[in-house]
């Protein structure tokens, strides 16, 4: 699995048009754009809507949760978080084993 990085919410959206993943993991802070407006422009782009997207937060709190799940966020994890929680996520997720 190839993985690509973003230092930005900015530049998560412009490596998104040259790049198709198999799975987004985004935080909600951010500079520039920050998560809920990737997940946005994610679930509004024709080739991506259908890429999931697992939002790693500090921010913990129900109502950036349902803001995230309302956008069409897949999973959505608190920081700190176990590793073996994200793994298990992404393979089903994706689909991978």
């Amino acid at each position: 699995m190839e993985v690509i990085t973003a230092k930005d919410g900015l530049d998560a959206v412009a490596q998104l048009q040259d790049h198709k993943p198999d799975i987004i993991l985004l935080d909600i802070e951010m500079p520039r754009m920050d998560g809920f407006e990737v997940a946005s422009f994610v679930r509004h782009d024709d080739n991506l809507r259908e890429t999931p997207i697992c939002m790693i937060t500090s921010r913990t709190g129900e109502k950036h949760r349902e803001r995230a799940l309302a956008i069409g966020v897949n999973e959505y994890l608190g920081k700190p978080f176990q590793e073996t929680e994200l793994l298990e996520t992404i393979e089903r997720l994706t689909g991978r084993q």
